[in-house]
């Protein structure tokens, strides 16, 4: 077997865990161009790395995004549980950030056991030709935005506050985040490209195991009463779901954003259940005690989940992490329909 010096040095340090029985994860590379993202000598993406894009984007201060996956050849993605892809170890993820059309950082997370991701940030240089591993505290305001805000690369453990809530995963490479039945109202929406993977290619190309055929016939999508509804729902699944699920130390809260496939009943999706007309332990500070709702039927106002997708101050933002720009597009979008089409739903 030819291993190439980096594979050999992953090798090793397996080896090594596995005979002191604890992980040692290996350091990644120090540049973007030695991870294996693109051909040798250049910055033409290796084929071998697929492109792919979430129908519900997270929300990343306006940035313009670009993701690949490289699955080991022979390996197949384990798909038992719809709600928890178990990928191959060796599965490498990439999420290229530009603004202004300028490469500012590149994310690596790579499966390096069978428990264990290792997380990386790349800064692009000036020239934009590389990119240089950032330190694990990450880089605070490395770069400005709009309203005199500056973009932050995230620490090693930011990336982990996001990715393992609960059990490790990849947010954004679902069997809903990839179905052919795509959301065309969710906001953000990126087009999908020819050679992207999706739940199409992935099915024929015999990379999920056991075959999902049942995933083309009846593609994943959030069930809801009104094409706003759904994006609306895709939105917060997407966005806010990685942390306000069933499973990780935020559950106790009661608050389940988070879409389930094979959810048909819209009255029972996640994002209505516990959020609307429920009470939270937060309270918007300018109403009196007791008024607040997570999400009051037909009163934006009054509705907790808005006022702090609204704001961006620490104590009161939410998402606490990965932004410090408010998304109007997607708060305009959930204001509609918590004013009209819940309203309507009484």
């Amino acid at each position: 077997m030819n291993l190439t010096p980096r594979e050999s040095r992953v090798h090793l340090t397996l080896l090594l865990g596995a005979l002191l029985g604890c992980p040692l994860l290996a350091e990644p590379p120090k540049l973007l161009s030695e991870t294996g993202l693109y051909k040798a000598g250049s910055l033409n993406v290796d084929p071998v790395n697929r492109p792919y894009s979430p129908q519900y984007p997270l929300w990343s201060d306006g940035a313009a995004k670009h993701r690949w996956i490289f699955l080991p050849p022979g390996t197949r993605i384990d798909a038992k549980d719809p709600d928890a892809w178990d990928f191959p170890v060796g599965t490498k993820f990439w999420k290229e950030f530009s603004f202004g059309g300028r490469k500012v950082e590149t994310r690596l997370m790579e499966k390096v056991d069978a428990r264990n991701w290792s997380y990386a940030s790349y800064a692009w240089n000036e020239a934009q030709t590389d990119a240089l591993r950032v330190p694990v505290e990450g880089l605070p305001e490395h770069h400005p935005l709009p309203g005199g805000k500056r973009h932050s690369v995230p620490s090693v453990e930011d990336c982990k506050a996001c990715h393992e809530t609960g059990r490790p995963e990849v947010l954004g490479f679902t069997p809903l985040q990839l179905s052919t039945d795509r959301d065309p109202l969710a906001p953000h929406a990126e087009p999908f490209a020819p050679g992207m993977a999706n739940l199409k290619t992935l099915v024929e190309g015999n990379l999920l195991d056991p075959p999902q055929p049942g995933l083309l016939r009846t593609p994943p999508r959030i069930p809801a009463r009104s094409p706003r509804a759904r994006a609306a729902l895709g939105y917060l699944s997407s966005n806010c779901g990685s942390c306000h699920q069933a499973e990780g130390p935020h559950a106790k809260q009661g608050l389940l954003l988070r879409h389930l496939t094979g959810a048909k009943d819209p009255e029972a999706a996640p994002g209505l259940a516990s959020t609307v007309d429920q009470r939270g332990r937060w309270g918007i500070p300018e109403l009196p005690a007791g008024q607040t709702r997570r999400i009051a039927r037909g009163e934006p106002a009054r509705s907790s989940l808005l006022y702090r997708m609204a704001h961006r101050r620490s104590a009161v933002s939410m998402p606490p992490l990965g932004s410090v720009l408010v998304d109007e597009q997607a708060l305009a979008l959930l204001r509609a329909w918590v004013a009209e089409d819940l309203k309507k739903a009484r």
